[in-house]
């Protein structure tokens, strides 16, 4: 029997063309496509999904608490994440959000398919320089509290910090995050803290630099 796989992307040309790929795999077949996480959440309630290929960023949510709420649902659904952002970055992430492997939308097709065949067999699949980066990680033991890098944020904390370097105001984040003023401003001083910025123009100015950093040219907010 072919593995069952729903992609939740916000790019229709993209998950029809990873639906095009995949089928015709031997092994695979695309049993449902969702852009965001509501049509994921009906797909997953109507179809027998086997596996999930899942982009970070859909439309104004955030694919890694599509991932959570799965496994916070006693699920054992194996995920791929698959997206533009800077696997040194959301991999580790994504995999503590309950995902099986993450490849970024730039490596070939092939890397894709391979991956899913090795999360089907129960691995852990990231690129090999993911995997130096993580065993550097573990080398090192815990952080050094007192280093000025996005590592030091939490999920929550760096989606602001991205959304900042996106060029959103703190009243749009809160919408598209759907949280508070107040809340998202708490944010924000927590990120100036942790990463040694002395006020809003600091924040601003790294967060732009970043941003460009992680995916150049390419306006993160739609991703």
């Amino acid at each position: 029997m072919k593995t069952k796989i729903l992609i939740v992307d916000d790019h229709p040309i993209y998950r029809m063309g990873m639906r095009e790929l995949l089928n015709q795999e031997n092994d695979f077949v695309v049993c449902g496509l969702a852009a965001d996480m509501a049509e994921a959440r009906r797909a997953l309630a109507e179809q027998d999904v086997d596996m999930a290929i899942i982009d970070i960023t859909l439309a104004d949510e955030n694919g890694l608490d599509l991932i959570r709420e799965i496994r916070s649902s006693g699920s054992d659904l194996a995920i791929l994440v698959l997206s533009m952002h800077d696997e040194s970055v959301w991999a580790e992430r994504a995999i503590r959000a309950g995902a099986r492997g993450y490849i970024m939308k730039k490596e070939a097709s092939e890397s894709v398919v391979c991956a899913l065949r090795n999360i089907r067999k129960g691995q852990i699949h990231v690129s090999p320089d993911m995997v130096s980066i993580l065993l550097d990680r573990m080398h090192q033991g815990s952080r050094n509290q007192g280093t000025s890098t996005v590592d030091l944020l939490t999920d929550r904390e760096l989606e602001v910090f991205r959304l900042i370097g996106s060029g959103l105001t703190t009243r749009k984040i809160a919408l598209q995050m759907h949280l508070s003023i107040k809340t998202i401003g708490t944010y924000r001083d927590r990120i100036k803290q942790k990463l040694g910025l002395k006020n809003g123009t600091e924040l601003s100015r790294r967060a732009v630099l970043w941003t460009e950093q992680e995916s150049p040219g390419i306006n993160n907010a739609t991703l």
